[in-house]
């Protein structure tokens, strides 16, 4: 039995403020056995990002309190070593923005199951290799 900390489990930060978004991504990657934290807002993800270090920030480009696009520099400058994935559903070119402003990954919302564990993946996988 794994306990929280175990090695093999992945933080995962899910920044977004849709309920159902966040349980679909809560049990897709759960199932992936990764450990899933959750920030509603900005705000949140910022005194998040002070104290703890995820692998992965899945980060909404909508926001009550703001845009992803533009908080990507600030996951930067907290926790350089994560991966950025950003998601959004309402402007799809806003992915080449996410990717100028320090993105690895952009996902289009719908999105499948399969999508998403390869994105999260292949991060996790580059950062094995970077080790």
């Amino acid at each position: 039995m794994d306990s929280p900390l175990s090695p093999q489990k992945k933080k995962v930060l899910i920044i977004e403020d849709e309920g159902d978004m966040c349980l679909l991504l809560n049990i897709i990657l759960q199932d992936e056995d990764h450990q899933v934290d959750h920030a509603k807002n900005l705000h949140s993800a910022t005194q998040y990002l002070q104290t703890e270090k995820p692998e992965i920030v899945l980060l909404d480009n909508k926001l009550p309190d703001g845009f992803g696009v533009d908080f990507i520099q600030v996951v930067k400058k907290l926790s350089p070593s994560s991966g950025i994935i950003m998601l959004t559903g309402y402007d799809p070119s806003a992915g080449d923005v996410a990717l100028e402003n320090g993105a690895d990954l952009f996902l289009t919302k719908p999105f499948t199951r399969e999508q998403v564990t390869t994105a999260v993946n292949s991060l996790l996988n580059k950062e094995k290799s970077l080790a």
